[in-house]
């Protein structure tokens, strides 16, 4: 289980390097992949996946974060290697001289029980800051239907028949299956996580594939620029479809809140922006807006009771979208006057603000649209976002 992977990373540490922990530079929303989102053929089983990633700051020593907490059969892995990726996703090809592979417990191969975490052993390698690390899994037995994955990856994988390192013609398909976390030796104290959990607008519906161009992408690279920030991840916890407090895609922000930002290692700040598909789905939007407010308000105080401090996002206006209403406008106007004036937050991040109409405050700017659904932005729109947010939030 995860506790048992971490603990075990922790007791490698205190023994070698008592001066280091472990931060996640890397992360991904997981959950039970859907039908129509499960692997193509050939696919997993008795074959090989390259993903791809592109991570936040560097270091010399990872150790890799595998799920099969959404399974209710065993998942056999033969083996896994890390290297560094030729593209952000855009090939399979990988710099074949820096291929390192992973142990877990000193063993090339692990079987992940149902619903358990694993985590490799600490190995070296050389990643750089904003590096794309290509992570290949040669697969045993694997389920077809019953997979834990993340499906709105924006980022090409590759599956290749067999256990192989040859994926020329490999099979392209844009998800991620079992990977977790990126997690890298740094000095305890010295570098910290930035936990984000939202929704589609988070995860980057309408970013470029391939371009890792989402929101928190372009805060990740100007906290890098950044002489103050320069030691903290951005991890993107966001799920398409996400809900607060019922239904949606995925498991609900609140039943995830704890895994996803409170448990990540080295997380000193968290950001919410979730909301607009509670809203979206509503009956009443001032109810619905109330009890959102009530969740808001109790990750608040489960951050603030471990030390970490929480930002809130703004809900984006969806005029012209299937969710809107003037009851649902209501709702999502009652939520940002919270987030804005009660105090509760350390910070606003005003998404709203950032990317509204000037001239129509209740929808997106033109500008912004991706696929004319008011909704959701297009790549200027995630550029404006993520270079608006005040770098100041992650010096305190």
């Amino acid at each position: 289980m995860l506790l048992a992977a971490l603990l075990m990373i922790g007791m490698t540490l205190s023994a070698k390097e008592d001066k280091l922990e472990y931060v996640a530079t890397w992360t991904t929303a997981i959950q039970k992949v859907e039908p129509h989102n499960l692997a193509p053929a050939p696919y997993l089983a008795e074959n090989s996946l390259r993903q791809i990633v592109e991570v936040s700051f560097g270091g010399k020593s990872v150790a890799l974060k595998l799920s099969n907490e959404f399974n209710t059969e065993e998942t056999e892995i033969l083996g896994v290697e890390l290297a560094e990726a030729d593209t952000q996703g855009a090939t399979a090809g990988i710099k074949e001289s820096t291929t390192t592979p992973l142990t877990f417990s000193g063993k090339f191969n692990v079987t992940m029980k149902p619903g358990e975490v694993i985590v490799s052993d600490p190995a070296v390698f050389k990643l750089k800051p904003r590096m794309s690390v290509a992570i290949t899994i040669h697969f045993g037995k694997a389920s077809q239907t019953d997979v834990t994955g993340h499906p709105g990856s924006r980022t090409s994988s590759y599956i290749a028949k067999g256990n192989t390192k040859d994926f020329k013609g490999a099979v392209e398909t844009a998800h991620w299956y079992y990977i977790n976390s990126l997690l890298v030796a740094a000095p305890k104290g010295k570098f910290g996580s930035i936990a984000a959990i939202g929704n589609s607008i988070t995860d980057g519906r309408g970013t470029t594939t391939n371009g890792q161009n989402r929101w928190t992408d372009v805060l990740s690279k100007r906290l890098l620029l950044n002489k103050k920030t320069k030691n903290l991840s951005v991890l993107n916890l966001g799920l398409g479809g996400n809900c607060v407090l019922r239904g949606g895609l995925g498991p609900t922000a609140n039943s995830r809140y704890e895994r996803d930002v409170l448990k990540q290692e080295g997380v000193k700040y968290a950001i919410v922006f979730e909301g607009v598909n509670d809203l979206g789905g509503s009956r009443d939007g001032e109810a619905t807006a109330k009890q959102l407010i009530e969740s808001f308000k109790k990750m608040i105080m489960l951050a603030h009771e471990r030390g970490i401090k929480i930002y809130g996002g703004t809900i984006m206006p969806f005029k012209g979208n299937g969710y809107y209403n003037e009851s649902r406008e209501k709702g999502r106007q009652m939520v940002n006057e919270w987030i804005r004036t009660s105090g509760e937050y350390d910070g606003v991040i005003d998404f709203d603000a950032y990317t509204r109409d000037p001239n129509q405050e209740d929808r997106l700017n033109p500008n912004f649209l991706f696929e004319n659904d008011w909704l959701h932005p297009n790549a200027s729109g995630y550029q404006k976002m993520g270079e608006s947010i005040d770098l100041n939030l992650f010096t305190k």
